[in-house]
């Protein structure tokens, strides 16, 4: 049994879907706005999503975006935009899977177990240790020379993806796509992250220990030397 958050602002569908999957023995709960959604995300998060795309508050791609911010919960978009590059679009931007209206029970709950599948099989939990730097990928808890380092969900993915690359170079592009989930986006908002996290571990940009900018190409992170 998991629990699943369907987000759905026509009453009649979500009551259907409620009613599919609680016959299938998960615990259902739902959202019919956006906003409501990420609240119950935040607060008390899912073991999957089911996410429709014409939402009243939010479309439903810029839901998912910010859904990514906050969590790697597994996404379904459900919607009736058959269209392939929408599709495509969705996947990159950080959904799981997709299903195009109208879909049957039996369609959902196979796509559900699907991804709930994918979502339990995580490898065992792996620390990443750089120096006098540890991550614990698994606990999402992080150190620096013994003492742990309070930080926020994003830089905690950014550190993370760095430390797993140490010594070498990581494009902006790839940080987008992979701690992002997103394919454009604005360098600014990489350096702000990037400048929070140096702060957090003692550095600066003009006198870094782990964190070295490649003017032109990325960040690497290293040992301090």
């Amino acid at each position: 049994m998991a629990t699943v958050l369907v987000v759905e602002d026509d009453e009649f569908v979500r009551s259907a879907i409620i009613h599919e999957l609680g016959r299938r023995g998960h615990a259902v709960r739902s959202a019919g706005c956006a906003l409501d959604a990420l609240r119950e995300i935040s607060q008390r998060p899912p073991d999957a999503v089911v996410l429709d795309l014409g939402l009243p508050d939010l479309d439903g791609s810029e839901a998912l975006r910010m859904v990514r911010g906050i969590s790697d919960v597994p996404v379904i978009v459900a919607t009736a935009r058959d269209d392939e590059a929408e599709i495509v679009r969705l996947l990159r931007a950080g959904a799981d899977d997709y299903l195009v209206k109208p879909f049957s029970g039996d369609h959902l709950s196979a796509r559900l177990d699907a991804v709930l599948r994918r979502a339990r099989s995580v490898p065992a939990p792996q620390i990443l240790r750089v120096s006098g730097l540890e991550v614990d990928v698994g606990r999402r808890e992080a150190a620096l020379d013994g003492g742990p380092l309070s930080l926020t969900r994003r830089e905690f993915d950014l550190l993370a993806y760095l430390a797993a690359r140490a010594d070498r170079v990581v494009t902006r592009q790839e940080l987008l796509a992979e701690v992002w989930r997103q394919s454009y986006g604005d360098d600014q908002t990489i350096d702000v992250h990037l400048s929070w996290l140096r702060r957090k571990l003692g550095e600066s940009a003009s006198q870094p220990r782990y964190l070295h900018t490649v003017r032109g190409v990325g960040v690497m992170l290293s040992a301090p030397r």
